[in-house]
């Protein structure tokens, strides 16, 4: 049996930087689901958008894939199985 090695903080803040962006992503879905013509939430959804898609970018960089399907790349060799997923931690 390996002993894992512990993750360091980064992983954990830069995790919750993600999840924090993605809420107000959902929370402005959905409020922009009943005000379609709101420019100053469609301006902060795309600010929002823009600043995950880089959070996870960084994260991908550091730590490996967070999504399948096409969503994320893998590096060589194949290096999925290396890094643990966010629902393991």
């Amino acid at each position: 049996m390996t002993q894992e090695k512990p993750l360091p903080d980064s992983y954990y803040q830069l995790m919750e930087q993600i999840q924090a962006v993605d809420f107000v992503l959902v929370e402005l879905t959905l409020y922009l689901d009943t005000h379609p013509h709101d420019l100053d939430a469609i301006k902060q959804f795309n600010q929002a958008a823009y600043e995950s898609k880089q959070l996870k970018n960084q994260f991908e960089e550091q730590f490996g894939p967070l999504m399948q399907y096409g969503h994320s790349y893998s590096s060589y060799p194949w290096n999925w199985k290396e890094a643990p997923w966010p629902w393991q931690v």
